[in-house]
């Protein structure tokens, strides 16, 4: 396997840097505002409600994000909120645009090593400007051959980066935290993917199912891929 993987790609947000952790505070502080209206649980339920009808629309994003929780807010109120309270919500989404990058454990080392022998690529979705400044200030820029953000991780999106990459399936490896967007779309292709588990997964994203395959590689932290690809590291 090591000899055939030319390109490993790694998805951006909860792989390497924090951030369905400030999207959960921004609910809870969401749900806390509307909390007249009903409990925090069943608001939970309903913003879900609201991202799921949107994907389609919005995409993934803070701004997608703030305009269901504004489109939330406005049909269990019946339309009767006031716009202090739409002010408010507007400064949850700034606020969660504007939270800090935080790299997580053994990021810049994996990316130190590995770009020694390999082209590394991120190959993340959401909003484009979002990422961009995220990037920027996660000083990682500099390891990467190229920036990819997606507005889905479907097969077809995959088959397109592959392609642009001018590479073969069986020589790409991608790296990332969600089984449903940056592993079984890869694993489909014939490609290889490394599955880095983080605490805390945004419900559309998740799935229950045991996986095996032999193009598969489940991994307790993001070091450990250093020892499959450059075992005399």
């Amino acid at each position: 396997m090591r000899n055939q993987i030319q390109v490993i790609a790694f998805d951006a947000d909860d792989t390497l840097w924090v951030n369905e952790p400030y999207f959960q505070e921004t609910e809870q502080a969401f749900c806390h505002l509307l909390g007249e209206y009903m409990p925090s649980d069943e608001l939970s339920k309903e913003l879900f409600k609201t991202e799921m009808s949107n994907l389609s629309l919005y995409g993934y994003g803070v701004k997608g994000f703030m305009l269901c929780m504004i489109e939330t807010l406005s049909r269990i109120s019946d339309g009767k909120a006031s716009m202090a309270m739409v002010d408010k919500i507007m400064e949850l989404g700034q606020t969660l645009l504007l939270q800090p990058v935080i790299l997580l454990d053994g990021v810049e080392k994996v990316l130190k090593h590995l770009k020694k022998d390999f082209r590394l690529v991120v190959a993340t979705k959401g909003d484009l400007l979002d990422q961009e400044r995220k990037l920027k200030k996660s000083g990682l820029q500099n390891y990467f051959h190229h920036i990819e953000i997606m507005s889905d991780k479907q097969t077809g999106d995959y088959q397109k980066l592959i392609k642009h990459l001018d590479c073969r399936p069986e020589n790409f490896l991608m790296l990332g935290n969600s089984v449903k967007s940056d592993i079984l779309p890869v694993l489909e292709l014939g490609g290889y993917a490394a599955h880095i588990p983080f605490h805390t997964t945004w419900a559309h994203e998740q799935v229950t199912d045991n996986l095996e395959h032999p193009n598969f590689m489940p991994l307790n932290t993001m070091t450990e891929i250093i020892r499959i690809l450059q075992p005399n590291s």
